[in-house]
């Protein structure tokens, strides 16, 4: 650069310099070529330099592209042609991946796609296998229910060759039933009832089987608890008269407390509490009734000594029976779970440690207000009561000692009953004076 600068009078090192500045280089040029006291400045003669420079410069890049021009074209051919080389490698390189592609797509992916498809149907013939299966196991349960609630109302035949009613077909028609509804439970992912409950025949099931025998049993073993009677003591339709009936009464009951506890053991405290508070209710009508007319006292406290033996009788049976082993799934809490019987659940919701003292603790609390009301209305029955305080005293106290024991064929609990007699007399007598 410097030698072909020599012959030429611009200087290209001012024009290629990092620092140049057009503005500068054009204010030096006017300087140059004017007296700074001259008024009208003449631009003409800067103009005509910067003109002359730039032809100059023009001229000296055409002196050298036209030298260099031989040079450029052939370095301009050779990477012409060597981009055309490494093109046409390419080409033959993509032409044999092609190839290769289009062995792949054939021998391969059509086969893979293919091989899918065969998955998939055996993926659905699976699925329906499988749903079919659910299905025919509940259809069969459905059909083995529908047998076993035969057995337990007993046939429809006549003569002798009718059948009589089975109590225990309720245990085994409740576990068949849990069986079903365990089966439905699961539809979840991969679980047996999965895709049931869109089946119509399913659905027909659970409308025509499943939800009328769960009502039946249901019904069935409420009705065999509350009609329960072991007493002797008081005339009762429901009462055994012999061993063997006092045998069978407590193996139909035995059903009907599994029955309820498989079911639901929600089901089941209800239906005990509701015959502890059938009873009392009952023995507090009566013997309010009884004590404003003392002539009928004995047999009304008689009949409620019947039903606390019944009590005793009941907690002694629930006290002998341990709970079914069910599904986790239908278990409504840990007490059930860990109850080693059917007692003590209902135990723990009464908060008592004992049936029998529970009605009488219950049965005084609410005596006490009533006798309250009769003596405070005077007139011939407080007189006779207060009169005869002494004998209804002993006949109360007679009535929960009696009472407390259980009727034979079934040992109850011992407890200190003197301070139940003692509650009752006092709920009794305490509204009368000295």
């Amino acid at each position: 650069m410097a030698e072909e600068n020599g012959q030429s009078y611009i200087d290209y090192d001012a024009f290629v310099d990092p620092d140049f500045s057009p503005t500068s280089f054009a204010n030096s040029l006017v300087i140059a070529t004017n007296n700074p006291s001259d008024i009208p400045i003449d631009l003409s003669t800067p103009l005509s330099r910067v003109l002359f420079d730039i032809q100059e410069i023009d001229t000296h890049i055409h002196t050298l592209t036209t030298k260099s021009a031989i040079p450029l074209l052939t370095h301009t051919k050779d990477q012409a042609d060597a981009g055309q080389r490494i093109v046409d490698e390419v080409e033959a390189q993509i032409a044999s991946l092609t190839d290769g592609y289009q062995r792949l797509q054939k021998e391969v992916i059509q086969r893979y796609e293919e091989a899918d498809q065969v998955r998939i149907a055996a993926e659905r013939l699976w699925e329906t296998v499988r749903i079919g299966r659910s299905v025919t196991r509940c259809l069969t349960l459905g059909r083995q229910l529908e047998t076993q609630m035969t057995e337990v109302g007993g046939s429809a035949a006549s003569g002798a060759q009718a059948k009589q009613e089975d109590h225990r077909a309720m245990v085994r028609a409740s576990n068949t039933l849990l069986s079903v509804r365990h089966i439905l439970a699961g539809s979840g992912p991969d679980e047996e009832g999965e895709h049931l409950s869109k089946i119509d025949l399913i659905t027909y099931l659970q409308n025509s089987v499943l939800t009328p025998a769960e009502t039946s049993l249901r019904n069935r073993a409420q009705q065999v608890i509350r009609e329960f009677s072991m007493s002797s003591l008081a005339p009762s339709s429901n009462a055994p008269a012999t061993y063997a009936q006092s045998e069978e009464t407590k193996s139909r009951t035995t059903s009907a407390l599994l029955t309820l506890q498989i079911l639901n053991p929600r089901l089941l405290l209800a239906a005990l509490q509701a015959y502890l508070r059938t009873s009392l209710t009952s023995s507090m009508a009566s013997i309010a009734r009884a004590l404003g007319n003392l002539p009928t006292l004995d047999r009304t406290l008689l009949e409620v000594s019947a039903r606390c033996q019944n009590i005793a009788a009941l907690e002694s049976l629930l006290d002998s029976i341990k709970p079914p082993q069910v599904d986790s799934t239908y278990s409504t809490g840990r007490e059930e779970e860990q109850a080693g019987n059917l007692l003590e659940p209902l135990l723990v919701a009464l908060d008592t440690s004992s049936l029998p003292s529970f009605f009488w603790r219950s049965l005084a609390e609410g005596l006490a207000p009533r006798v309250g009301d009769l003596v405070s209305k005077g007139g011939v029955s407080a007189r006779a009561l207060k009169t005869q305080r002494e004998r209804v005293k002993d006949s109360i106290r007679e009535c929960v000692l009696r009472g407390s024991q259980s009727p034979g064929g079934i040992r109850g609990k011992a407890g200190a009953w003197e301070r139940e007699a003692a509650v009752m007399v006092g709920s009794v007598t305490g509204s009368l004076g000295r």
